[in-house]
């Protein structure tokens, strides 16, 4: 039962996966792994909780070991998910929008997907990333505030635009 439960869920996983690591094979590999783990820790997951969130706290936490083994970030197809839910896009508008991804940093990036493309609620996103929903708010307003100025072409916005309260 539980496989098919987790079946359900491959095609939002390798979604997200490529949009974490850029690379088909590499997408790939990181849902095996994801999968592979939810198997044999399928006992821990409780019945009645979102299985779905639960998947992607386990591919966010093997992507995150991953990353530490290989010292490195990848991503260079994240706009191709985007492409597919909206065909009549322009190839020039997913092309600038796959720029501007890069350029944000990876905290807010993984929330901007996970909310963004996947569709997980707040609080789905804070238990995947293991941050607490005001963390997801937060990254989430500055991830889509500097994603806004990046696709106007303003620039990169300033790095310190606090103001000084006396």
């Amino acid at each position: 039962m539980e496989s098919v439960e987790i079946a359900a869920h491959i095609p939002r996983l390798r979604r997200y996966a490529r949009a974490l690591v850029g690379d088909g094979h590499r997408a790939d590999d990181l849902v095996q792994d994801t999968l592979e783990r939810s198997l044999t820790k399928f006992h821990l997951w409780r019945s009645g909780s979102d299985l779905r969130a639960w998947l992607f706290t386990i591919m966010h936490n093997v992507f995150i070991n991953q990353l530490k083994a290989r010292r490195e970030f990848a991503l260079d197809d994240v706009a191709e998910a985007a492409l597919q839910s909206a065909p009549q896009s322009d190839p020039l508008e997913m092309r600038d929008l796959d720029a501007a991804l890069r350029l944000l940093r990876a905290e807010q990036r993984e929330v901007l997907l996970l909310v963004g493309l996947e569709q997980l609620s707040y609080a789905e996103a804070g238990k995947a990333l293991g941050i607490p929903i005001g963390t997801v708010m937060s990254r989430l307003s500055r991830a889509r505030e500097r994603l806004r100025i990046l696709m106007s072409g303003a620039g990169a916005p300033a790095v310190n635009n606090l103001k000084v309260v006396k």
